[in-house]
């Protein structure tokens, strides 16, 4: 288990004066994510986001099912309030594969071997989907979901390719995959962007 080294406070007018707000810990060890994740929160929810990597088990199943139990898992050995997401690439030609398995996928055939995966099929189309589930440290409350999705095409790899399969996914109502969209632009309509939205929409609520 290890830690990413960074303590981002959500406030960064006052990034070490806000220390005696609440910690909530992120469940991830990509920089990129989180980058990601602590732009779209922004600087007025009433919390500091921390990040921590941990090796949990690896489950199957249906999507929202998994994020549940990541997120009580990861509570369990955080002790504390957490929030963990989980993402998923589907195809509608393959029935929503490779659903919450792309990031295996990606490792094994690549870009263009997903692209392969519908070479057979007329239909391109697709969604990006991610479940966060946060948990408040409480035994006895089940995680809050908050899903976010957005609709799309499968297309030839176009722009960077560092950050997943944003390069071979364009939004529906764009010509631009997300990897060719600068960060601001994909920060307003991505999958993840909407899901951290309603979980930023919660804790201001409360």
């Amino acid at each position: 288990m290890s830690s990413i080294d960074t303590l981002l406070s959500c406030n960064l007018n006052s990034r070490f004066g806000n220390m005696s707000k609440p910690i909530i810990t992120f469940i991830t060890g990509n920089r990129n994510k989180l980058n990601e994740i602590s732009v779209i929160l922004g600087s007025d929810v009433p919390f500091v986001l921390r990040s921590q990597e941990l090796d949990l088990p690896e489950l199957q199943g249906d999507p929202t099912d998994v994020a549940i139990a990541k997120c009580k898992q990861a509570a369990q050995r955080i002790n504390g309030p957490v929030f963990v997401e989980d993402t998923s690439l589907c195809f509608n030609a393959l029935g929503g594969l490779p659903g919450p398995y792309i990031k295996w996928f990606l490792e094994k055939i690549g870009h263009t071997g997903l692209n392969n995966l519908l070479q057979a099929y007329e239909d391109k189309s697709a969604y990006a989907q991610t479940i966060v589930a946060y948990a408040d440290g409480s035994d006895d409350l089940e995680p809050k979901l908050f899903i976010g999705r957005t609709e799309g095409i499968i297309v030839p790899a176009r722009g960077s390719n560092n950050f997943g399969w944003d390069s071979i996914f364009q939004p529906h109502g764009y010509s631009q995959t997300y990897a060719e969209m600068d960060k601001e632009m994909k920060n307003t309509l991505s999958h993840r962007y909407k899901s951290i939205q309603k979980l930023r929409a919660h804790f201001l609520e409360t």
